[in-house]
């Protein structure tokens, strides 16, 4: 909303302050705002009073004080001030004459510099001997920048750096026999002012992202930024430095390449460009029309784009739109993606205790890992995507009908996976593992049971986990030379202790000394029987 007044509402401003009225009352009389009131009553005080003072004077001061001001003293108090007085101010009682009134003008130039309060006070102490104390000037520049605001800058933009986006009311629009009202979607290329306007019946996402499409593909081009109002269509959480943007949108930007900049919560004149050119459309084009249908609004509108707004000559640039878009900007506008952006819905959802999560009464898995946790499911036609809070995929799934379950094997943990999915082929690899034998009779007790034989596999895998493996190597090998097939067979082998071989003692190794060489050490050993006996008869 513009801020400008005509002069016959400015005079009355000041006309009614002058005679007592308050801010809030002199807004309702004249239908303004309260803070473009006060704007221009600030601006009114800080014209005819450039230096304020620092509460009271002396009645000799040169600026008269709360409470002692004269009829003709060109700033009188409030309670005291006379008829004709320019400029009331509040406050009362005597006080001592502030020591920076002697060098306010040293202080206004300092402040119109940038100097702050603290510099501003070392350089009077340096410079001029200044006897004051630091309060003393934090409080005199504190007054002198609440009476003297400082002048807004104006952005200008390049060709092609910037486009404004805004809502506003269309026209009224006859459903059924009855009026109703819908939005008006304006968007401004922020150097030419070339623009599109169309209207909706909902500001939801969805339609403020095909209202931007439709606006990139009527300019043929897209500019480098998007300068938005915090809509809840676009910003989840507003906030001027890190605002949180819809997924949908930050995607919708991705696929344009260009970045979305929600202005700062509470404050139109970040964007006063679409803020006007709202105001244009709806007192010229749509005010105190009525149309049949939302269509027939938005063909009017495409038209009056066409011959009235476009063939204008712009108040600010003093040129043609269409010619200074057509001449400057549209060739600098970033080239259009090859396909539009696709249409889906989305919304966040929570991974329920089975690991999948529900879109559209069908049922989707994702990794064990996000069980319990909150999701952002976005689906389409065909496929299903879900993220995890970082906006990464960690699901994908073709759509399925609903009442579905659509699980991805990758998906179940492998202590939850059941020993049958994982097939024939792996068992007989697990079994392998056990030994050659136990091997060869899994196979050819497969060859034997047929698909029976994947449960005896199971049971075979379990006993091989409870026993020795040389033990069920060897249970394994008789099993397969008597062509036993059968588990409980196999138990009944691995219970029954295998048989050793028999080891015949070696008689001769080089390794072995014959017995004689023993005899020279040990030779009662060695004696014949008859002469042990008779050694050892006494």
């Amino acid at each position: 909303m513009s801020n400008h007044l005509s002069m016959s509402n400015q005079q009355a401003i000041i006309g009614l302050i002058e005679r007592g009225w308050s801010q809030h009352r002199i807004a309702r009389e004249l239908e303004l705002d309260r803070k473009t009131v006060r704007r221009h009553v600030r601006l009114n005080q800080a014209a005819k009073s450039p230096i304020p003072t620092a509460g009271s004077a002396e009645p000799n001061s040169p600026i008269p004080t709360a409470g002692s001001a004269e009829p003709n003293s060109p700033i009188s108090t409030a309670g005291s001030a006379a008829p004709n007085s320019p400029i009331s101010t509040a406050g009362s009682g005597l006080g001592r004459k502030s020591h920076c009134e002697a060098v306010a003008v040293q202080i206004q130039e300092a402040l119109e510099m940038g100097l702050s309060a603290q510099r501003i006070y070392q350089d009077l102490v340096t410079e001029s001997q200044f006897a004051g104390s630091y309060e003393s000037v934090k409080r005199f520049v504190r007054r002198l920048g609440a009476v003297t605001p400082l002048p807004f800058r104006r952005m200008e933009c390049e060709p092609a750096q910037q486009v404004q986006v805004d809502f506003g009311k269309g026209a009224w629009v006859l459903v059924e026999g009855k009026r109703k009202r819908p939005h008006l979607f304006r968007i401004v290329l922020s150097h030419s002012r070339k623009a599109y306007s169309e209207v909706v019946w909902r500001q939801t996402t969805e339609n403020f992202i095909r209202c931007l499409e439709n606006a990139f593909r009527h300019f043929g081009g897209v500019t480098q930024t998007v300068v938005t109002d915090n809509l809840k269509a676009a910003v989840i959480k507003a906030d001027w430095f890190d605002p949180e943007l819809n997924p949908k949108i930050v995607s919708f930007a991705e696929h344009y390449q260009t970045v979305i900049l929600p202005t700062k919560p509470r404050m139109p004149r970040h964007k006063g460009k679409i803020e006007a050119g709202v105001k244009y459309a709806q007192n010229n084009a749509l005010k105190g029309r009525t149309f049949n249908s939302l269509g027939e609004q938005n063909t009017f509108l495409s038209e009056w784009e066409r011959t009235v707004a476009d063939t204008r000559i712009h108040g600010t640039m003093r040129q043609q739109v269409s010619h200074v878009f057509t001449t400057v900007e549209q060739a600098q506008l970033a080239p259009l993606p090859a396909m539009v952006f696709p249409v889906f819905s989305e919304a966040p959802r929570i991974v329920h205790q089975d690991g999948h999560v529900e879109v559209d009464k069908t049922y989707y898995s994702v990794p064990p890992e996000y069980v319990g946790q909150k999701v952002w499911a976005r689906w389409e036609s065909r496929l299903v995507r879900v993220f995890n809070s970082r906006m990464e995929q960690i699901a994908l799934h073709a759509r399925q009908q609903p009442g579905r379950f659509s699980t991805d094997p990758a998906h179940i943990h492998s202590r939850k996976r059941c020993v049958i999915e994982n097939g024939a082929d792996w068992l007989l690899d697990r079994a392998r593992l056990v030994g050659r034998h136990s091997g060869d009779w899994a196979e050819a007790m497969m060859k034997q049971r047929g698909l029976q034989g994947i449960r005896v596999l199971q049971g075979f895998l379990q006993l091989a986990a409870k026993h020795a493996p040389v033990n069920v190597e060897a249970a394994s090998e008789l099993a397969l030379k008597h062509g036993v097939w059968r588990l409980h067979e196999l138990r009944s082998l691995l219970r029954t202790p295998t048989e050793q071989n028999q080891f015949e003692f070696v008689q001769t190794h080089p390794l072995i000394r014959d017995l004689s060489h023993y005899e020279a050490l040990v030779p009662d050993c060695f004696a014949p029987e008859h002469q042990q006996a008779t050694a050892t008869t006494p």
